[in-house]
């Protein structure tokens, strides 16, 4: 159905009313929602009376008061348990000898730990026997750290932690 100049009309009309372009193309039959806003750019027309949707306060609600207890509590102490003042597990380091697999001759079963740069002509592969993954005994102690126990915090960071919540 086309623009007449009475639904054009009406159109203005309705525009100028606050409609919004849903309302207006179910008003006029046979347009889209799509087709008024065309309509409208097209025309020209840009202040409304009153918005399609008039613009809505938030108030925030104010937070309740904390309750102030009569007596100050004494506060608690979190127990330690001793795992966690041990000391880390010393880094291993091993030997690096020439080694005696290239990239041509490594095979499925020898130890892949780089030795040497690899940007050289004397870089080698480790080469011995690998065990349950890629590397040998010596270099999976070196590749794979025994994960260390997560640091419990204590008064001090339990402390400035709640800070920001106060």
């Amino acid at each position: 159905m086309g623009w007449t100049d009475e639904r054009v009309e009406l159109l203005k009309k309705l525009w100028q009313d606050g409609l919004s372009a849903s309302q207006i193309a179910k008003q006029l039959g046979g347009v889209t929602r799509n087709a008024v806003i065309g309509k409208v750019h097209r025309l020209g027309l840009s202040g409304r009376a009153t918005p399609s949707k008039p613009a809505r306060t938030v108030f925030k609600a104010p937070r309740p008061a904390r309750p102030v207890s009569a007596a100050p509590s004494a506060p608690r102490r979190m127990a330690e348990p001793a795992s966690l003042h041990a000391p880390p597990t010393p880094v291993r380091y091993v030997d690096e000898a020439p080694g005696t697999a290239t990239v041509l001759t490594l095979g499925a079963h020898m130890c892949k730990w780089p030795i040497g740069d690899p940007s050289l002509d004397s870089f080698t592969f480790c080469g011995r026997r690998a065990g349950d993954g890629p590397y040998c005994h010596e270099h999976s102690q070196v590749a794979y750290q025994p994960a260390q126990a997560k640091k419990r915090s204590g008064a001090v960071e339990l402390a400035r932690s709640l800070r920001r919540y106060i």
